[in-house]
């Protein structure tokens, strides 16, 4: 089946993401167990940071994302892919646009906007039917922001928080870019700059930007 291979982004050969999928090397697990198992590891060991951007083709690789503390969505979906892929289960990078609507002042002030894009997640390959999961919000910060965070029971999708455990509304895609086999940062770059073009106004050839 296809969405297993290495790709220059998904290089889980690399011992970085080896080391990060080691204690799921295991037989006696079942591949719903793993992706469990894996799934909350990236979660929640990563820590959610939607303010720093990158369009450095060697800042996306699975491995360089694996050695750092925290991630954007993007970042965190494929690090996530690339350790489903090295446990031989199918995965692909899938990319949307999203509206938050608690916790969006710092938002709004760095983004001139609430709607974050592209925002990713993960389509997984279980039980013979893809499904969705978004390790994104790592535990601590729905924690923080009174939102259950997502689990991943191996069945069913598990990619989006619609509302706090208080009622109010959180999270909502307006648009559906579809999924990819492989990272397309052409495709992403030219999102980031059409929605955020004020972001580049004064630093058109920078290529890191912490908002």
């Amino acid at each position: 089946m296809k969405y297993l291979a290495a790709t220059y982004y998904f290089d889980f050969e690399n011992e970085s993401v080896q080391k990060l999928i080691s204690e799921f090397k295991n037989d006696r697990l079942s591949d719903k167990e793993k992706t469990i198992g894996i799934y909350t590891k990236v979660r929640d060991y990563w820590k959610y940071d939607p303010y720093s951007i990158s369009l450095s083709k060697e800042k996306y690789t699975s491995s360089h994302i694996a050695k750092k503390h925290s991630g954007n969505c993007v970042e965190k979906s494929i690090l996530l892919i690339a350790c489903l892929r090295a446990l031989e289960i199918p995965a692909r990078l899938h990319l949307g646009k999203v509206k938050n609507h608690i916790a969006v002042d710092r938002l709004t002030e760095k983004f001139g906007s609430n709607e974050l894009t592209p925002h990713g997640m993960v389509n997984v390959y279980l039980g013979n039917k893809w499904l969705k999961m978004s390790p994104a919000f790592n535990k601590s910060l729905c924690e923080k922001l009174k939102v259950e965070p997502l689990e991943f029971d191996g069945e069913n999708n598990s990619y989006l928080q619609l509302y706090t455990s208080e009622g109010s509304r959180f999270m909502e895609y307006t648009d559906d870019y579809g999924y990819f086999e492989d990272v397309p940062l052409n495709f992403m770059k030219k999102n980031i700059k059409e929605h955020y073009p004020h972001i580049f106004d004064t630093n058109e050839n920078k290529t890191e930007f912490r908002l």
